[in-house]
């Protein structure tokens, strides 16, 4: 399981260090695509094949199924850790995710999340300002 939050820089090369924390359970080899709230969604290989299931018995003929299948997936690729702990991010979701130079990793359960320091500042304060309010109403899952 993944949790916790830890703040690292992406090089000129666009690269950035895993978490010392995340790289044992995510492994040598896992994938990064386009997550949601301008994020990006690293799962290990077992949990992509599951996430990838999922969403297969999504029905295709719904345009929004077919919309968001296309989103995620097109964005997806598979990367691996160098000797340094590093992966390299691809420009394409660094720049959906706006991630320049400081960045976010979150542990988010079964999933970790890169976010840019920028917005995830922005995003947390938002969500601080009304998390009893969002407690109350997921009670009732029984958490």
């Amino acid at each position: 399981m993944f949790m916790g939050e830890f703040q690292h820089n992406i090089d000129d090369k666009g690269r950035v260090i895993i978490p010392a924390k995340f790289r044992d359970e995510l492994g040598s080899t896992f994938v990064i695509t386009r997550g949601l709230d301008k994020s990006l969604f690293v799962y290990t290989q077992s949990e992509w094949q599951q996430v990838e299931q999922k969403l297969k018995s999504l029905p295709f003929t719904r345009a929004d199924a077919r919309k968001f299948t296309r989103f995620f997936f097109s964005g997806a690729v598979e990367c691996e850790v160098d000797k340094q702990g590093r992966v390299s991010l691809p420009p394409n979701l660094r720049e959906y995710a706006e991630l320049i130079k400081e960045c976010v990793f979150i542990g988010v359960s079964n999933r970790v999340e890169i976010w840019s320091k920028e917005l995830w500042e922005s995003y947390y304060q938002e969500s601080e300002e009304s998390f009893n309010e969002i407690a109350e109403k997921i009670v009732d899952f029984d958490l």
